[in-house]
């Protein structure tokens, strides 16, 4: 499974942004998805997960009600709809995939994509 984010890039404190992730390979469908960031000089957190048939959502205290996790498994995209956003959400995002169940848990998931970064000015 090859994993690729985008859609990142420099917004005001209060704006929004849409990031995509691109799935390819076998099965890839079949995978819970998760999203993380990673600021300098901070551990990898746990944003938002959806189920393979994106039946389920989980989303940490941080970002609740704020980000919306969803998928297209018709285009083999995920996708992380972040508005509100402040400048401490300034980071490198990351898309990750897993099989059987989605989790928090950064180390519980296979395959990751290369990041993309996030700036909010404020």
């Amino acid at each position: 499974v090859q994993l690729q984010a985008s859609g990142g890039g420099l917004v005001q404190a209060g704006g929004s942004l849409r990031l995509s992730c691109a799935a390819s390979g076998r099965a890839v469908r079949a995978y819970d998805m998760g999203w993380f960031r990673q600021a300098p000089g901070k551990e990898r957190e746990f944003l938002s997960a959806i189920s393979w048939d994106g039946s389920s959502t989980y989303y940490s205290d941080s970002v609740k009600g704020r980000f919306t996790i969803s998928r297209d498994n018709a285009k083999n995209l995920a996708y992380l709809q972040m508005s509100s956003l402040k400048p401490e959400d300034t980071a490198v995002y990351y898309c990750a995939a897993k099989r059987y169940y989605p989790t928090t848990v950064v180390g519980k998931y296979d395959y990751w994509g290369q990041g993309t970064l996030v700036t909010v000015s404020s």
